[in-house]
């Protein structure tokens, strides 16, 4: 008996997801828990595993295709079999949704007064969805894309392609979104990190090497200090409201291979040093397998993005994580010259760059909020009070 492939509900605010990229093929044989389709929310990718043993009989939602919950995306099942109910489910229109650039050598069917047109008009017509016989581009549809303004050809040398889709979308949406909505500024400060070095080296003597406390735990638990102390940072803009939040839940931000990635420790006030540091070093591992929920990624307050490992920044201008209203950015640690009580001496200096949403947040409440945070990090021990 054939069984349908559905789109799942992946977290408790999923209501649509789109098809990021079939694993398998028309025609394969796939085998139940077999990793079939991966499907992209506003925050994650995660994949579809097969519901049972059988042949993909039918893909009916392409990639780049974005559905609700329980829409039918695919059917498994024995070769031959009659699936044309459950295909009768499908909405209409739904094969014929994609718009994505066609893999390298594979060929385009197109007419030659279309192929003509298009390479007159310089436009892509790899880019261009068919509508005539077997998805055969016609004249039409150029002129369609032409007036649509489909991206032109590029014939430029390259070294890769690399698609523009999937978790590299979503971060370019997201972050584009929140460039266009929040008026941003950046407040950039330098702080001695004596005090929390010292620390993080007598926590950290004779402990084990998977227990021992990071300085990203460390900022994670002073950011939240400070936001106890100063909560009007955190805050988000709701409608007409600004809402100054009771939880204060700290987003770490994660990189991976293809992109970035931003787990939350919910309540990171509540928790001791050491919870934060399992919890930052447990979501950065599953972060890095593809293996988070959706829920995980959701409900941040207050992110912290962390550069220093890479030893090449002071400082930068972090995007705000909509919907949250401000962001640490975190630069590197270098031994220069300050001048303390009179005298010039050798202390480790790390930037930050603290950046806001301005519609919410003035200019002094988060130079405030910076002073508090100084204080922390180089008196780690009120964090702790």
């Amino acid at each position: 008996m054939a069984t349908a492939i559905r789109m799942p509900k992946m977290g408790l605010t999923m209501k649509t997801g789109t098809i990021a990229k079939w694993l398998k093929n028309e025609g394969d044989r796939v085998k139940k828990g077999e990793p079939v389709v991966e499907i992209m929310t506003e925050k994650i990718t995660n994949t579809v595993e097969a519901p049972e043993d059988g042949v993909l009989l039918k893909i009916v939602a392409p990639k780049g295709a974005k559905l609700p919950i329980e829409a039918l995306l695919g059917v498994i099942g024995s070769e031959g079999e009659d699936i044309s109910a459950l295909l009768a489910e499908a909405p209409a229109g739904t094969a014929a949704a994609v718009s994505a650039a066609p893999a390298a050598g594979e060929r385009i069917k197109i007419s030659p007064a279309a192929r003509k047109l298009a390479e007159e008009s310089g436009i892509d017509y790899r880019r261009i969805q068919g509508t005539g016989p077997e998805g055969r581009i016609t004249r039409e549809d150029v002129e369609r894309a032409i007036a649509e303004g489909v991206p032109a050809a590029d014939d430029r040398p390259t070294l890769e392609v690399i698609p523009y889709e999937g978790m590299r979308r979503a971060i370019g949406d997201n972050m584009a979104h929140s460039w266009a909505v929040a008026p941003k500024v950046t407040h950039h400060t330098s702080v001695d990190m004596s005090g929390m070095l010292a620390l993080r080296k007598s926590i950290n003597h004779g402990v084990k090497e998977k227990d021992k406390v990071s300085i990203t735990d460390l900022l994670v638990k002073a950011v939240a200090r400070a936001l106890e102390i100063k909560p009007r940072l955190n805050v988000t803009l709701d409608g007409e409201e600004i809402k100054v939040l009771k939880d204060i839940n700290i987003g770490v931000a994660v990189a991976l291979p293809d992109g970035l990635i931003v787990p939350v420790v919910r309540n990171a006030n509540q928790k001791s040093l050491y919870q934060v540091s399992k919890e930052v070093k447990d979501l950065a591992k599953r972060a890095r397998r593809n293996k988070l929920e959706p829920d995980e990624l959701t409900g941040g307050t207050f992110t912290v993005t962390n550069l220093g490992a890479y030893g090449s920044v002071d400082w930068f201008t972090p995007i705000i994580n909509q919907p949250e209203s401000a962001i640490l950015g975190v630069g590197r640690t270098v031994e220069k010259p300050v001048v303390v009580d009179g005298q010039i001496v050798i202390r480790p200096m790390m930037g930050l760059s603290l950046a806001f949403d301005h519609r919410v947040i003035d200019g002094a409440p988060a130079a405030e909020f910076l002073k508090v945070l100084i204080d922390l990090i180089e008196n780690p021990h009120k964090i702790f009070i």
